[in-house]
């Protein structure tokens, strides 16, 4: 018997509402900063239409919920914005280069990404690759510098963490993953997966970034071991549930609301807890997904009141 929907108080406050705008504004200005023209000590020059191509794919808004993740989870250890930020931004990046290279022909073959023309529709493809490159290095660049952290040690267990997450045991091997699913390396046919083969593939594809964000405070605050892991466990409910709000929009969304095409996932066989579950049951397991990032937390208390209230709105975002 799977899960029940429970009616349960999803709403969002103002507050929040205000602390995500406040997040992605100083994430916009801090980006526009890493993106600058000037080349940096060790850099001969930063090619001008790299550059561009850079900023297309980094800097058109989006919702920053990764980086809004990292300053949160810093704040709950005594972090201010201002030390944090780098290392938001260097999960950004990772972000940012993640969709240009998933928008290009050969991977998802998108032509729309938060509301405008993907990088390689406003360039080309080759340009569009190596702008994602070039964000993936820049997340690295990012991390190692003592605006990240005065402490070596402290910037290295940052390095580590985001590279395990974004890499072959991540994000970059969920992708994998579900381009095996599509039917891409076999016979063109779509291979069937169970619900749990689907939340493992969705684990690392989504998850490992937004686990890693609430992770990365924790690093930053060299928090006590326990509390790390009840971040990384609130992490792992909160992409688990992002994931699947996104197979919902996929199915429910407009293009207008979502910035990007929808329809998507059925149109190339994928497979999703929607398809495998029908829209009501993944539902009962987005509740269910909420109800446990939320319970994740209780070891921080009272103080985690806005990750509670993140975890919300990851459910009932529209876009």
């Amino acid at each position: 018997m799977g899960p029940v929907l429970v009616k349960r108080d999803l709403s969002v406050t103002h507050a929040l509402t205000a602390r995500l705008e406040a997040a992605a504004a100083a994430t916009e200005n801090r980006l526009a900063r890493a993106l600058a023209d000037t080349p940096l000590p060790g850099e001969q020059q930063r090619p001008e239409r790299l550059m561009a191509a850079m900023r297309h794919g980094a800097l058109a808004g989006g919702k920053r919920l990764r980086p809004f993740l990292v300053l949160e989870s810093a704040a709950l250890f005594g972090v201010p914005q201002s030390r944090a930020l780098a290392a938001a931004c260097a999960v950004e990046c990772v972000h940012c280069y993640s969709l240009v290279h998933d928008d290009l022909p050969a991977m998802d073959n998108d032509d729309l990404r938060r509301g405008q023309p993907t990088v390689h529709k406003a360039f080309d493809e080759a340009t569009a690759i190596l702008a994602g490159d070039a964000l993936l290095t820049l997340a690295f660049d990012l991390l190692c510098d003592e605006e990240a952290h005065p402490s070596p040690r402290v910037r290295i267990s940052l390095v580590r963490a985001l590279a395990r997450a974004a890499g072959m045991g991540g994000m970059v091997g969920g992708q994998m993953l579900d381009l095996t699913a599509e039917g891409r390396f076999a016979n063109g046919m779509p291979l069937p997966l169970s619900p749990e083969e689907i939340i493992a593939l969705q684990a690392m594809k989504t998850g490992a970034l937004l686990t890693v964000s609430c992770e990365a405070g924790a690093i930053l605050g060299e928090a006590a071991p326990q509390e790390r892991a009840a971040l990384v466990a609130y992490g792992q409910a909160l992409g688990a549930a992002f994931q699947i709000a996104d197979d919902i929009l996929d199915v429910e969304g407009s293009a207008e609301a979502m910035g990007k095409k929808v329809g998507k996932d059925e149109a190339a066989g994928k497979g999703t807890l929607v398809s495998t579950l029908g829209l009501e049951g993944a539902r009962a397991r987005l509740a269910l997904c909420v109800e446990q990032a939320e319970a994740a937390l209780a070891p921080l208390g009272a103080r985690a009141g806005t990750l509670v209230e993140t975890a919300r709105y990851v459910a009932t975002r529209q876009s």
